[in-house]
């Protein structure tokens, strides 16, 4: 008998909830930005088939390093810094924040990217020094990825001034450019930025011949080229674009080839939605669950050195795999981090 109640309350709490997001003030004032259509894609199914380090024993591995014995060093979501070598796991630090990009520095330090803290050299003794948090009085909001030239200078982003990392999906809805891209020189331990306006500045990699730096745009679906020498130095352009899935971090391997962690393909529902003013703002509204998210699945892209597009590596059913935000050549082998997955993925480097 109360059935037909329940079911009219239920309908005006959904129609008060459906004019709230319709005239309820959205956080920001957003920029449209309409994505390129993309050209027919294939793939290689062959990430299924990687070995699994740590499987079970940590949570959110967004980077990794190599030394010369072929462990693995990775920064987790709990603030952890970890070594990993098959199924073992040892702490070595704990940063205080959330490590993202890191890179050994020499045998006994890492250089670590925290979202939080900024950029810190991490000992293996534990000792957490913080590098720089802050360049031309602008505070980090977001330190992201970085990579070490030959001369010691570390290039890294800092994805977002305005968005902190549990955020970034508000950065992609806004759709402003707050991303840096900023060099640390270690004997003078002064930060400068060299490009400003990024959007969502993110994977980090110096070229093989130190000629110039790569920086991810996630949020533009591109690579930008900062130049270091030459004609265009101090300039910068773009050397790879309309990529077929978000981009994350970088690297690249001794045949110059550019691999490139797609923690989700290209999405219709997000290619709309950044085309609309409207629809950005209307889902800055929602409940973080009821926004688009990743597609469950496992992918890599992998660039020639000007920045074309040879292969595509794929877990179709992310069961394996999934949300890959780095792939770091180590030899003959490619070792793959998630920044949500409870693994380090370890895959013989492909040659196809």
């Amino acid at each position: 008998m109360q059935r037909p109640g329940i079911l009219r309350l239920g309908a005006g709490v959904l129609a008060l909830a459906v004019l709230a997001l319709l005239l309820w003030p959205a956080p920001f004032h957003a920029q449209a930005w309409q994505p390129a259509s993309l050209p027919p894609l294939h793939f290689i199914d062959d990430l299924g088939t990687a070995a699994l380090w740590g499987r079970g024993e940590i949570r959110g591995p967004e980077d990794v390093a190599v030394d010369a014995r072929g462990r693995v060093y990775t920064g987790l979501a709990d603030g952890r810094i970890v070594r990993l070598d098959g199924q073992h796991v040892q702490t070595l630090a704990r940063t205080g924040g959330r490590p993202l990009g890191l890179i050994l520095a020499d045998p006994r330090h890492l250089i670590v990217c925290d979202a939080w803290r900024g950029l810190l050299r991490v000992g293996l003794d534990g000792r957490v020094e913080v590098l720089s948090h802050a360049a031309e009085g602008l505070p980090f909001g977001f330190t992201d990825d970085l990579d070490v030239a030959a001369d010691g200078r570390v290039y890294f982003s800092d994805a977002s001034s305005r968005w902190h990392q549990p955020d970034y999906m508000m950065d992609l809805l806004e759709g402003h450019p707050y991303g840096r891209l900023l060099v640390y020189d270690p004997k003078t331990g002064q930060t400068r930025t060299l490009l400003r306006g990024l959007y969502f500045a993110n994977g980090v990699a110096v070229t093989p011949d130190g000629r110039a730096v790569l920086v991810v745009e996630s949020f533009r679906y591109r690579i930008r080229r900062y130049w270091l020498q030459g004609p265009m130095a101090g300039q910068s352009d773009i050397f790879a674009d309309n990529l077929p899935g978000i981009p994350d971090n970088i690297d690249v391997d001794a045949a110059g080839h550019v691999w490139v962690a797609l923690p989700t393909p290209r999405r219709f529902d997000i290619d709309l939605m950044m085309a609309s003013r409207w629809l950005r703002e209307r889902t800055a509204l929602l409940p973080a669950w009821l926004r688009p998210g990743p597609a469950h699945v496992g992918l890599l892209a992998e660039l020639d050195a000007q920045g074309h597009l040879l292969h595509l590596h794929r877990d179709a059913q992310g069961d394996h795999l999934r949300m890959i935000t780095s792939a770091l050549p180590d030899h003959d082998r490619l070792i793959i981090g998630s920044l949500e997955n409870d693994r380090v993925g370890v895959l013989p480097l492909p040659r196809h």
